[in-house]
């Protein structure tokens, strides 16, 4: 089908990963509801995911312009209507769109759950932050928080290869680089998010579950 238009952007990665992804989503995310996905990129994963989580309805969102067309050119493609269009939402702000008076798209207790994929090492560690605490706002008793990446556990890298993404990540930018899952799992515990479990996946990342309690 071709697109009018089309601004979509591709990340190979998106094609390795989606279908495991997938897989893990179907099992932990609750029957119904909105999931929000924080730092949606191409869109690709939105695209994928939604008709094959429906009912549950599937909201992208990113702060880049050019992430949010490719998001939009994406959605088109998808068939059914449990896609919305994608909201400029930075991780980082004290309010997000979801929240404000002006959203009239739904409530915001629908969202039952959060997934981010590949967001909190190449961002500012405050970025991490940002993510807990407006899942900690929005997520009702029960909702989960879904991260897929790679992470150190117990301080070390799980794999050469993430060793050096990891130094790679920082001489690109010093705020970024692979987390501990301990200080994350810390920042979680913080906003009222529990660990439930840690499911290894390939390439030597991890899909790390949390439930609001």
């Amino acid at each position: 089908m071709s697109i009018p238009n089309d601004l979509r952007k591709y990340a190979p990665a998106t094609q390795r990963n989606r279908e495991p992804i997938l897989e893990v989503l179907q099992r932990i995310l609750p029957p119904d509801g909105v999931v929000l996905e924080i730092a949606s990129g191409t869109g690709e994963h939105a695209a994928f995911f939604a008709p094959r989580l429906s009912p549950r309805q599937w909201l992208p969102s990113d702060p880049n312009p050019e992430l949010l067309a490719s998001i939009a050119s994406w959605r088109e493609l998808v068939p059914g209507d449990n896609l919305y269009p994608p909201l400029d939402l930075d991780v980082r702000a004290s309010v997000w769109p979801v929240e404000r008076e002006d959203f009239t798209d739904f409530s915001a207790s629908a969202i039952a759950a959060i997934v981010n994929i590949n967001m909190i090492h190449i961002s500012p560690w405050s970025a991490c932050l940002g993510l807990m605490a407006g899942a900690g706002r929005l997520l009702p008793s029960g909702g989960i928080l879904y991260l897929y990446g790679p992470f150190k556990q117990n301080s070390q890298h799980t794999a050469p290869s993430n060793a050096a993404f990891d130094a790679s990540l920082r001489s690109q930018n010093p705020e970024w680089g692979v987390r501990d899952l301990e200080e994350v799992v810390a920042a979680a515990n913080a906003q009222q998010l529990n660990w439930v479990e840690t499911i290894q996946m390939p390439a030597n990342n991890l899909s790390v579950v949390f439930q609001h309690s």
